[in-house]
C-alpha cells in the first residue's frame, strides 16, 4: 500500500477547515494554497507582493522538504494574484527559486483573498521520487 503523509498548516483555522499544508501519496506532493499568515493569522509583508510569494515560497519549500523533496521536484505552480498587475513581483520572487527549474505555471487574477492586507496565495504540485 502507498503511504500517505501529511505536513500540518500550523494555522487556526486548519482544524476547522480540515486541511493540511501539504500531502504525500507515492511520489506525488500536493502543497495548499498557500499565503502570507503567521500561525496566529497576522498577514505578513500587508499588500507588497514580492515580500508575500518570499514568504510563501519559504513556507511551502519547508513543508515539501517535510516531505522528502525540494525545489527541483516541483512541476507546477499556481499564483493567485487580488491584482495580475503584481505579476512581476511575484515572479521575480518565483524566479528566484525556479529560474532553472521552470515548472508548469499560471497566474490567475482573483477578486480577494483571506485577509485584505493579502495580495498573493501560491499552491504548487511535485513529483519527489526516492533515490
Amino acid at each position: 500500500m502507498t503511504e500517505y503523509r501529511r505536513v500540518d498548516a500550523r494555522r487556526t483555522w486548519a482544524p476547522v477547515i480540515g486541511y493540511s499544508r501539504a500531502v504525500r501519496l507515492g511520489e506525488v506532493v500536493e502543497v495548499s494554497g498557500t499565503s502570507a499568515t503567521s500561525a496566529d493569522g497576522r498577514a505578513m509583508h500587508p499588500g507588497d507582493a514580492y515580500e508575500q510569494t518570499k514568504y510563501i515560497l519559504d513556507e511551502v519549500l519547508r513543508a515539501l522538504a517535510e516531505l522528502g523533496g525540494g525545489p527541483a521536484d516541483v512541476v507546477r505552480t499556481r499564483a493567485y494574484l487580488t491584482d495580475i498587475g503584481d505579476w512581476q513581483a511575484v515572479g521575480r520572487a518565483h524566479g528566484e527559486i525556479f529560474a532553472d527549474i521552470r515548472p508548469a505555471c499560471s497566474f490567475v487574477e482573483i477578486s480577494r483573498l483571506m485577509l485584505p492586507e493579502l495580495v498573493v496565495e501560491l499552491e504548487m504540485t511535485a513529483i519527489v521520487r526516492d533515490a
